[in-house]
């Protein structure tokens, strides 16, 4: 058998993610042959930096994917949903990174710490990466799962601006210099709103503020990102009657999501043996000493890759649930990074034998 390194083609490789791609790919361990960069028309030819050379952007078309063995997709779902099955068609493997297809039941959603073995489960030629909320807290919570069996979660995400796109960040930095210089602002119902302007991509404002929303509007008043973490669980942890229970909500962080979370369990669960057990699971790190201020927070973990976990208490009313606060990248493992790793464990089949 050939031991040629597999094609590689990174679909949207010009927007927020695809650019953290970039990085990430240029960093890791390199898998890959040929790495194809494909954009919008109004990209191509456009040079961007990959594993220190300079590769010329392709518009995205059916015969950039000939000859490709991977192809990951950075793009709207509207995107994803018209040409991850042209690449797929073409011979590819999708990485999808939309929520397209997330939970189709013929493509498998992959976390590669939890359910690595799902990525050969791909009738379709497709494999989805969940929702960065979602992959922020399932790392941690899987690893818990495995030893103590998961039966119910109650979540709370503190979301930063990035989640929403660059019109997120752009917006949050906009409003924070239009209100840094008022120090009377937020005493007065209303006086932040007047102040900002322009809201963006949120309902309300953002600096100076915290907005219970993220999403759009589902059924019984739920909100997209909050379904996103109940299915999404559900189907990564192959639990399909898992209780679960979220509130999303936005905050004024550039970059890295939060989530407080409380999970039940079947068996009783003992803190301390929880934070060893968290400490030597892959794509976790553990920060928990409050005696010493010692806690994760989004300014402290943005632009790491492991999923930061701390505050770890067992409930004072149920010996069987844990408490804790969990902190992960939401451009980094919440999208790039998982991508990347998914896209790994396919190239070790190209290559192997």
């Amino acid at each position: 058998m050939s031991t040629r390194l597999p094609t590689l083609a990174v679909v949207g490789a010009t927007g927020a993610v695809g650019t953290v791609m970039l990085d990430i790919l240029s960093t890791r361990e390199n898998v890959w042959g040929e790495i194809r960069l494909v954009a919008s028309p109004r990209s191509a030819g456009k040079l961007l930096t990959v594993r220190g050379e300079e590769v010329a952007v392709q518009a995205l078309a059916p015969e950039v994917f000939d000859g490709v063995d991977v192809a990951m997709f950075d793009v709207p779902d509207e995107v994803s949903k018209e040409w991850a099955p042209v690449a797929a068609a073409r011979g590819a493997v999708v990485v999808d990174n939309s929520g397209a297809f997330r939970m189709d039941d013929d493509v498998p959603l992959v976390v590669p710490e939890v359910n690595a073995e799902q990525v050969r489960n791909r009738p379709r030629g497709i494999i989805s990466n969940p929702n960065c909320t979602t992959l922020s807290m399932i790392v941690a919570v899987g690893a818990l799962h495995r030893a103590y069996g998961l039966t119910e979660l109650v979540v709370s995400s503190y979301q930063a601006a990035s989640g929403a796109g660059q019109q997120g960040i752009d917006t949050l930095y906009d409003q924070i210099a239009k209100v840094a210089a008022d120090r009377t602002l937020g005493t007065r119902a209303g006086d932040v709103r007047a102040a900002v302007g322009e809201l963006g991509p949120f309902p309300a404002p953002l600096a100076l503020n915290v907005v219970p929303w993220a999403g759009s509007l589902k059924d019984d008043g739920w909100s997209s990102e909050e379904l996103k973490v109940r299915n999404e669980s559900r189907k990564i942890l192959g639990l399909p009657d898992l209780r679960v229970s979220a509130t999303c909500v936005r905050v004024p962080v550039v970059t890295t999501h939060s989530l407080a979370v409380h999970a039940t369990f079947s068996t009783e669960v003992d803190a301390d043996e929880a934070r060893r057990l968290l400490a030597s699971s892959p794509g976790v790190v553990v920060q928990d000493d409050p005696a010493n201020a010692e806690f994760p927070t989004p300014a402290d973990v943005v632009g790491t890759d492991p999923t930061w976990v701390g505050r770890i208490r067992r409930s004072l009313d149920d010996p069987r649930s844990l408490d804790l606060f969990l902190c992960g990248d939401n451009l980094r493992k919440g999208a790039a990074l998982n991508t990347a790793q998914i896209a790994e464990l396919l190239a070790a089949e190209f290559t192997a034998g």
